[in-house]
């Protein structure tokens, strides 16, 4: 063997080695992916997608859970479009949606600027006490509101019987024409402190010479706040509307165990009377509440389309 012989054979040798090691690391890699994504895509279309893409399908059917279910194509879709109680539900939803988010936006911007603007050393405790609510979970706030508007020993009534004022034991979720808005300052304590916090933070990253300089040109806190502040933090402002919009519309859990829907389906939401829809005793019509619970998914896609086109992204730079 010649020596080039040799130099070309050592040279195939390592090529053929560094080939087999780039294999052996590619190997490496999509086994290590495979191993950290896997069980999060099969857990979400084991838990997810699959129990969504079986809701279509029931909602084509007559079915109570138990049953033979029957197919019956799109009388539920029928049947929804013609019942009251649903637009009526629908209703109550879209009233909390133009109340709640922009009630929790306003305090919480308002009490936000407040805070890191004026200084105050007692700010962080401020924050803890805020945000104390959300430490709770949904059930113990409606309880313990349950417990305000109580007639016999609730808070409200007796405060005002130390101002010497006595209503009679009056129950404050008994009339329909003001039980759905006696539901709003439940849910805006209880999710308030939450963007506070997240309005802090952004806050925090506004730098302070924009502000000093407002300051030496004679600017106002409102015009500080409309023309800096808000919007530098466009943005999370935005975010923070699309959570509430949905969680405006999804949630029910307060109306279920604070009134169950009452008095007269006053306080019904659509959330509410797909739940009753789906496992009540008296109804059990489980088809019937998939096509809510799908249309209940195009409306909150069509309001995040919307959101997106009426409050577009916007770039920040400082």
């Amino acid at each position: 063997m010649t020596n080039k012989e040799a130099i070309a054979g050592e040279h195939s040798q390592v090529v053929v080695s560094s080939n087999g090691g780039m294999k052996s690391l590619k190997r490496q890699k999509w086994l290590f992916l495979l191993l950290a994504i896997a069980p999060s895509y099969i857990g979400y279309l084991l838990f997810t997608l699959y129990p969504n893409i079986l809701s279509v399908y029931y909602s084509f059917l007559k079915w109570n859970g138990l049953s033979e279910p029957k197919f019956v194509g799109i009388d539920n879709f029928i049947t929804m479009f013609n019942d009251h109680f649903f637009w009526r539900a629908l209703y109550h939803n879209l009233l909390l949606m133009i109340t709640i988010p922009p009630s929790i936006i306003i305090i919480s911007l308002g009490l936000s600027y407040i805070l890191i603007n004026k200084g105050f050393r007692e700010t962080p405790m401020y924050k803890i006490i805020f945000f104390f609510p959300n430490v709770l979970s949904a059930v113990v706030i409606t309880l313990l509101w349950i417990y305000i508007y109580d007639g016999s020993n609730g808070l409200i009534n007796g405060v005002l019987k130390v101002f010497g004022y006595d209503n009679n034991s009056y129950y404050w979720l008994s009339d329909p024409k003001t039980a759905l808005w006696l539901l709003l300052p439940p849910t805006i304590w209880g999710a308030v402190g939450f963007y506070i916090v997240i309005f802090i933070n952004a806050m925090k990253g506004i730098p302070k010479t924009m502000y000093e300089a407002a300051i030496l040109e004679g600017a106002s806190h409102l015009t500080r706040l409309f023309s800096i502040t808000m919007p530098l933090i466009s943005p999370i402002i935005k975010v923070s509307f699309l959570f509430l919009f949905l969680g405006s519309f999804k949630g029910f859990e307060m109306m279920l165990i604070m009134t169950n829907g009452g008095p007269a389906g006053s306080t019904e939401v659509i959330g509410l009377y797909m739940f009753n829809q789906a496992f009540s005793e008296t109804s059990r019509n489980y088809g019937y509440a998939s096509a809510i619970g799908l249309f209940l998914f195009v409306l909150l896609v069509l309001g995040k389309v919307l959101i997106d086109k009426f409050i577009p992204d916007s770039d920040v730079e400082y």
